[in-house]
């Protein structure tokens, strides 16, 4: 059964009376070669995985080819009958129906990974969901090694961007507070049913056992992250003080202790900087 080839897809969609729904971004991979690729990226053996998103399951068929244990995650039930046609041969899967961003990923692991010391996440993510989602595994420290991830290329590009860069963004600082990005290989729209109408991209996090940098209070960091980015064409000073209601002067100040000049842009300072600006501005008194 090659669920790659797009009429054997649709076949077995249209034998299980599934149809796409738009809301939720379901586009199908139907390339032969991106799927093994995903796979070989992010595991081993050794290596249990919790997949984001299976829908037809051409990612979870791989998955299983290579990993220990399969946990895979679907937001749409009606996808069940579809799921047990193409993946009901592996013995090291299981299904679990429920919404990334509700469900407790700790209790997942608990239950269903308790005996892999190696695990790992992979997804193919719709593109209105890839900043929530991503963010959501970061901040949840779970114990896992990597996130491989297709997301669209814009916002791998952004994602992988260096901090300090003029790609970068609040999105860049925060992943690259708990991980290190790297962009692997791009998937052209037409390897999806139905085509989005953009490319997209794999990319990898390689989960930080520790954060980039040391901070007196993560909540202030992304504040401050955020702020940065909200008003581009601003100085820092400008577009900080405009969003977090902060005196400029206080932030003047701030700026001077590291050294820094006045005008500078909120996109030019590199995570450290960043780190340092955060306990400055928010500093007891």
């Amino acid at each position: 059964m090659d669920l790659s080839n797009k009429n054997t897809m649709l076949q077995i969609l249209a034998d299980n009376g599934f149809s796409f729904k738009k809301s939720l971004g379901q586009n199908f991979l139907i390339d032969s070669t991106v799927c093994p690729r995903m796979a070989d990226a992010s595991v081993s053996k050794d290596t249990s995985v919790i997949e984001i998103g299976p829908g037809a399951g051409i990612l979870t068929v791989e998955l299983c080819k290579r990993a220990k244990k399969v946990v895979a995650v679907e937001l749409d039930e009606r996808l069940k009958p579809v799921l047990q046609h193409t993946t009901g041969g592996y013995d090291n899967l299981e299904i679990v129906f429920g919404d990334i961003l509700k469900l407790d990923l700790k209790e997942i692991i608990s239950n269903h990974l308790l005996n892999s010391d190696h695990i790992c996440i992979c997804a193919n993510l719709p593109y209105y969901v890839t900043s929530p989602v991503i963010m959501h595994l970061l901040k949840s420290k779970l114990p896992v090694e990597s996130i491989t991830v297709m997301v669209q290329k814009e916002a791998a590009d952004r994602i992988c961007a260096k901090v300090g860069g003029k790609k970068s963004g609040a999105i860049t600082v925060a992943v690259n507070y708990y991980s290190k990005a790297e962009k692997l290989f791009d998937v052209p729209k037409s390897c999806f049913y139905p085509s989005p109408k953009v490319d997209s991209s794999v990319i990898k996090l390689i989960v930080n056992k520790e954060p980039a940098v040391k901070i007196n209070s993560e909540d202030n960091f992304f504040k401050l992250s955020r702020a940065l980015f909200a008003q581009r064409r601003k100085t820092l000073i400008n577009t900080v003080s405009n969003t977090l209601s902060i005196d400029k002067e206080k932030i003047r100040n701030a700026l001077y202790e590291m050294g820094l000049d006045g005008n500078i842009r909120g996109e030019s300072l590199s995570i450290e900087q960043i780190a340092e600006l955060s306990d400055n501005i928010f500093k007891a008194g």
